[in-house]
């Protein structure tokens, strides 16, 4: 016997999602913890990044744009492809403005295109994502293309 009761937090299959259908994430404040963490964690030992005193063109408490796409990756994936995701296939950043430590990011998703593959059961799902601060400013803008899974009973 198998249970087919799907799972609190499931993320969408490739036939729930429709072109131009539009999500919008939870908010994330990034914290000190996040940044010296990133950075410990990649190597990203520059002044602008460790130094709390420095103060470059971007100003102070800057965070890397890898750190923030992470961190709305996180938030994407968590609400829209947990459990579907199959694959991340090809983003394009482009980051707009700078997040500092203490900001409120979230993100925007509209779907672009949907395309099954030939192996079934799965497509290329493709979106695209504008990540705002507290402030609804555009800080980044992204594409993603996705490998997701299908609905087995469909």
């Amino acid at each position: 016997m198998t249970d087919r009761t799907a799972p609190l937090g499931m993320g969408f299959t490739w036939q729930q999602l429709r072109l131009g259908q539009r999500f919008r994430t939870f908010g994330r404040t990034v914290t000190e913890h996040d940044l010296m963490g990133f950075v410990a964690l990649t190597g990203m030992q520059e002044p602008l990044f460790v130094d709390a005193t420095h103060a470059g063109a971007l100003g102070a408490r800057p965070v890397p744009g890898a750190l923030t796409h992470a961190l709305i990756e996180g938030l994407v994936l968590t609400g829209m492809a947990h459990g579907t995701g199959l694959a991340l296939l090809e983003t394009h950043i482009r980051p707009l403005a700078p997040v500092r430590v203490g900001d409120t990011i979230h993100a925007e998703i509209e779907v672009t295109e949907i395309r099954p593959t030939s192996q079934g059961g799965r497509a290329v799902v493709r979106s695209a994502i504008r990540v705002l601060n507290q402030r609804d400013e555009p800080v980044m803008d992204y594409d993603a293309t996705r490998l997701i899974r299908g609905d087995e009973t469909a």
